[in-house]
């Protein structure tokens, strides 16, 4: 039986916790998933993440959530990635950094799952190669049919070169970072899904999930402006990438917008 795996882009702040606190589980049964993840590096308050935010965020049925640049923004994110496994960091920072950007956990029904977090590195800050340290995983770690990349990642070429580089290794690559849904959700040739972006999941009246007119105060003053989390009009950006769990191979790609 085919496994629908559900993957959401970065939640923003308090109005995307409350969406995913009063609507993914319908989503979940309406869909038929068998297994969420989410980036939930802009979880807090637009920027980092809490022990006690991740914990709600399970308990409301996101299996392992993944982060990305901001992902030691607050104080008790070290604590927070080292007791909970289901919370990763990127997996390339330099070595000694607290947790890990690995785990494999299950569904509901027993399958096995290997998420994998990256950060890259154009236009980012320097973090060890996201390709040598995706290869030794793969190559060093016992074999997991199904496996997913969350690359969170500023340039698409990055993305776009990653996704073919693990192309038949991997069931799926899925950009983050950008907050923005990209229309390029295609498989490649050897059964891996691919998405420069998974989008936001936040208020819809926003500048990537921050209030509208301190945004384009910002930009204009070119002064330090406080970028509060925007508050309404909520809407989950996603994909839905459906994987046969004995090959690991996709066999489809959905983007998916709930509001």
């Amino acid at each position: 039986m085919p496994l629908r795996i559900l993957a959401i882009g970065d939640l923003v702040g308090r109005p995307a916790r409350q969406f995913i606190h009063h609507r993914l589980a319908d989503l979940v049964e309406r869909e038929r998933i068998d297994f969420v993840i989410a980036n939930g590096e802009n979880a807090a308050a637009g920027l980092g993440i809490t022990r006690s935010i991740a914990q709600k965020l399970h308990q409301d049925g996101v299996q392992v959530i993944t982060t990305g640049d901001h992902v030691w923004r607050r104080a008790d994110a070290p604590r927070a990635v080292t007791e909970d496994p289901c919370l990763l960091r990127p997996h390339n920072y330099p070595a000694g950094a607290p947790g890990s950007g690995v785990v494999v956990t299950h569904t509901a029904s027993g399958v096995p799952i290997r998420v994998i977090n990256l950060l890259g590195r154009a236009f980012l800050d320097p973090v060890d190669c996201p390709f040598a340290s995706v290869d030794r995983i793969l190559q060093h770690e016992p074999r997991t049919a199904v496996t997913l990349v969350d690359f969170h990642a500023e340039a698409t070429s990055e993305k776009g070169a990653l996704a073919w580089f693990l192309d038949g290794r991997v069931s799926a690559v899925l950009g983050t970072h950008t907050h923005v849904q990209t229309a390029d959700e295609r498989l490649l040739e050897r059964g891996t899904a691919f998405i420069s972006d998974l989008g936001m999941t936040g208020a819809h009246r926003s500048v990537l999930g921050r209030k509208v007119e301190a945004t384009i105060q910002k930009f204009r003053s070119r002064l330090y402006v406080p970028l509060d989390v925007a508050e309404g009009d909520v809407q989950m950006c996603g994909v839905i990438v459906t994987v046969d769990p004995e090959t690991g191979r996709a066999s489809e790609i959905r983007r998916v917008v709930e509001s």
